[in-house]
C-alpha cells in the first residue's frame, strides 16, 4: 500500500479532531452545565461530563487505564485500516472516522480527566444517553466499515498498485 494514498484519510481525521475539538470548546464556554437546551421536540443540548466510555461504561478503570485501552483500540483499527486496499473506500472513512474520534476523546481524557459530552437525544418517557461529535463519528465509522464489509457499499474496483 501506498502511503501517500492515505492522505485523504488522514486529512479527514485532523479535520473530525479539529472540528470535535472546536466544538467542545464552544459548548465548554456557552452551555450551561445540566441544563437541557431544547433545539427540537426530541433533541437538545446537555452540557455533561463523562468519566467511562460509552454509556460510562469502565470508569473504574480510571484515566490513565482508559486512555491506554483508547491507544490499544486505535492501533487495532489503524492495524485495520493499513491492511485494507483502496477499493474499500468506504471502510477507509471509517476508520479514518473512528481513529478521529477516538483522539478528539482521548485529548478530553487527557487536558480534563473526562470527556466533554452535548447532544441529548429524549422524548417526555425516553432519553438516549448524551454523547459528542467524536461519539458520532465513531459510530458512523463503525456504521461505514461494516456497510462496506458485509454490504460491499462504497467498494471502488481495484487499483494496481493501491
Amino acid at each position: 500500500m501506498k502511503l501517500s494514498g492515505l492522505t485523504p484519510y488522514a486529512a479527514l481525521t485532523v479535520a473530525s479532531i479539529g472540528l470535535d475539538q472546536w466544538i467542545k470548546q464552544l459548548v465548554e464556554a456557552n452551555l450551561p452545565m445540566h441544563e437541557a437546551v431544547e433545539m427540537l421536540p426530541f433533541l437538545a443540548l446537555y452540557r455533561t461530563y463523562n468519566t467511562g466510555v460509552a454509556f460510562s461504561m469502565f470508569a473504574w478503570i480510571g484515566d490513565t487505564g482508559l486512555v491506554l485501552l483508547s491507544v490499544g483500540v486505535i492501533a487495532f483499527v489503524l492495524f485495520l485500516a493499513l491492511r485494507t486496499t483502496a477499493a474499500h473506500l468506504l471502510a477507509r472513512v471509517g476508520f479514518a472516522l473512528i481513529v478521529g474520534g477516538a483522539i478528539g476523546n482521548i485529548i478530553d481524557r487527557m487536558l480534563f480527566g473526562h470527556v466533554i459530552d452535548y447532544v441529548l437525544f429524549n422524548t417526555p418517557v425516553w432519553s438516549f444517553a448524551v454523547f459528542n461529535f467524536a461519539d458520532a463519528c465513531i459510530t458512523v465509522g463503525a456504521l461505514f466499515v461494516i456497510a462496506d464489509e458485509f454490504f460491499g457499499f462504497g467498494r471502488r474496483d481495484e487499483q494496481p498498485g493501491a
